[in-house]
């Protein structure tokens, strides 16, 4: 697939946060009809690539899931663990 553009910054932001707002985890086509503003189907995916790339999410059959440190519940857990070295 040859890359016309590559996605600007706030275009990956609003997908990714699409993904952590969504109540379940999401399709793709679920994900993509469900953005706040319209985005290029190739963009999308471009961005999608780059997200799993940087381990923010997987797929787990056709679901999206956010793997990136976002969790509240996480997040708390981190910060109240041990430091070891």
């Amino acid at each position: 697939m040859e890359v016309l553009h590559e996605p600007r910054l706030d275009t990956v932001s609003m997908i990714e946060k699409a993904i952590l707002d969504s109540e379940e985890y999401p399709t793709r086509m679920q994900l993509w009809k469900g953005l706040p503003r319209k985005v290029q189907y190739q963009t999308f995916q471009r961005v999608l690539q780059y997200l799993e790339a940087s381990e923010k999410i997987a797929f787990n059959d056709r679901k999206i899931i956010y793997t990136g440190v976002a969790s509240d519940k996480l997040r708390k857990f981190l910060e109240s663990s041990v430091r070891i070295g």
